[in-house]
């Protein structure tokens, strides 16, 4: 059994496996309120069902800093990463 997230949701790979979910939960959490939401969201909705070209993109993003995605994510500005920026796209909604 995966290990709960914010709702009591599991995040599993594409095999149903446990990922480190842990590690990803502690890095949606943000600076910004705005963005722990933005980010944790997507975490829990839709990480899970996401290709694993998606899950690496996301995982990238997590590894940005903060300013960077207040201007990705609340500002609009475009990323350079064509793959990251699908995920952009999918977080603005």
């Amino acid at each position: 059994m995966g290990a709960a997230v914010a709702g009591g949701h599991s995040v599993h790979d594409g095999q149903g496996n446990a990922v480190n979910e842990a590690r990803l939960r502690w890095q949606c959490r943000r600076g910004m309120r705005e963005l722990d939401v933005i980010l944790t969201r997507y975490l829990v909705d839709r990480y899970a069902r996401s290709s694993d070209l998606q899950k690496s993109a996301f995982e990238r993003l997590l590894e940005m800093s903060d300013p960077e995605l207040v201007g990705y994510l609340l500002k609009g500005e475009p990323a350079d990463d064509p793959e990251v920026e699908e995920i952009l796209e999918q977080l603005r909604r």
